[in-house]
């Protein structure tokens, strides 16, 4: 579904002027453009500079309804007003229905906003096969949800482990919130950053009463844990796992307060194999270790419900993603998109394909995880 056209006319000319105003506040870019409609026209690479810094910028909103140097009406101002509530980021525009298209946050908890087109209806945005993963800015407009005009997309194939991850995602996501069409969220909706994790009826922090979570009990916790996925991994899975699920034991003690104190090691071990798992995929048949969720809590000795609520908590509490690249196994980082791709200018590249001088730049940085060059002569040299 797309917007009328007299509204489409109506946001542009709000936004643009919007971004105008933005422009001339802080001087964002080299040009000299002397009315909304000359900014308009620059390309996309420059107006997203002046997108970005409001971003940063939220008050100049405020300020330009305020001033109103272009005249428009207090209905129009207060449409402008409403884009205080923004949200900007990476999403999955994950399917097509009647009335928007459903775009899915990448990041937990994960949820599913209702966008409509602009002029151009998604399958010309974005492309025609969906899932696609993209970065835009959504806005509030007139009870609708709408994106800002501009949308960079990644070049990603999904195969049929992520597509039945983001299918679940979506599931979730319906269920704690619904699909979202409005913003801000609705009344009476649960708001992502205030819900809280429950595991049995006890919160994954750590008690903060009676003795408290003291630096000897979480060194226990910690060397119970690691000692239940180092097993696991061993005798099902690989080193790369065991050593991921170690790092992922190692976060989580050195949170303040650790959680790992609040419940049995069997259950954490449970949660974090779980989450290193759905981060790789584990549960897809084409991976080179195949398991199911279930057969992690059958192995470590505990109940679906319990690792599959330790995983959930790990993954609010550390705000994971499928295809995570802090917790991607080594020997799968190449085949990880999201790991090599940054930006330059504005615009989001791979860097495996720039020249090797950004890539040494980068990795110094710490935007990709090596140099790919260097990487295959290791390989060749060993």
């Amino acid at each position: 579904m797309q917007l009328p056209l007299e509204d489409v006319e109506l946001f542009f000319r709000l936004h643009r002027s919007l971004m105008f105003f933005v422009n001339r506040r802080l001087n964002v870019i080299d040009e000299k453009v002397a009315t909304p409609d000359a900014y308009s026209v620059l390309p996309p690479t420059t107006r997203i500079k002046v997108h970005k810094v409001l971003l940063e910028h939220m008050d100049l909103i405020d300020a330009f309804a305020s001033e109103n140097l272009f005249g428009f009406d207090e209905t129009d101002l207060e449409i402008v007003r409403s884009w205080k509530n923004l949200v900007a980021g990476t999403f999955y525009a994950y399917r097509q229905l009647q009335q928007y298209m459903v775009f899915l946050s990448s990041t937990e908890p994960v949820i599913a906003y209702g966008v409509v087109a602009l002029f151009d209806p998604f399958e010309v945005v974005i492309g025609p096969h969906p899932p696609r993963m993209v970065k835009t800015t959504l806005l509030p407009f007139k009870g609708r949800i709408v994106y800002d005009g501009l949308v960079t997309g990644y070049n990603i194939t999904f195969g049929s482990g992520i597509r039945r991850r983001l299918n679940e995602s979506y599931k979730e996501a319906k269920e704690r919130f619904g699909i979202v069409t409005s913003l801000p969220m609705q009344e009476g909706r649960p708001h992502p950053t205030k819900k809280k994790t429950i595991t049995k009826g006890r919160a994954i922090t750590a008690r903060t009463t009676g003795s408290g979570s003291t630096t000897s009990a979480v060194h226990t916790a910690h060397e119970k844990i690691v000692e239940l996925t180092d097993a696991f991994c061993q005798e099902h899975l690989d080193a790369e796992y065991g050593a991921l699920c170690r790092k992922l034991v190692g976060v989580l003690a050195r949170k303040r307060p650790s959680p790992l104190t609040n419940g049995k090691p069997e259950s954490w071990a449970s949660g974090i194999v779980r989450v290193v798992g759905w981060v790789n995929f584990l549960g897809d048949p084409s991976q080179p270790h195949n398991m199911r969720m279930t057969d992690i809590d059958e192995g470590i000795g505990v109940s679906e419900a319990t690792g599959s609520a330790k995983a959930k908590a790990i993954r609010d509490l550390l705000k994971t993603h499928p295809l995570d690249p802090e917790w991607t196994l080594p020997s799968r980082m190449e085949e990880n998109p999201i790991a090599w791709m940054i930006q330059v200018n504005d615009l989001i590249v791979d860097a495996r394909h720039l020249p090797r001088k950004l890539q040494e730049e980068a990795f110094r940085k710490g935007l990709i995880p090596y140099i790919p060059a260097d990487r295959t002569n290791q390989s060749v040299e060993e």
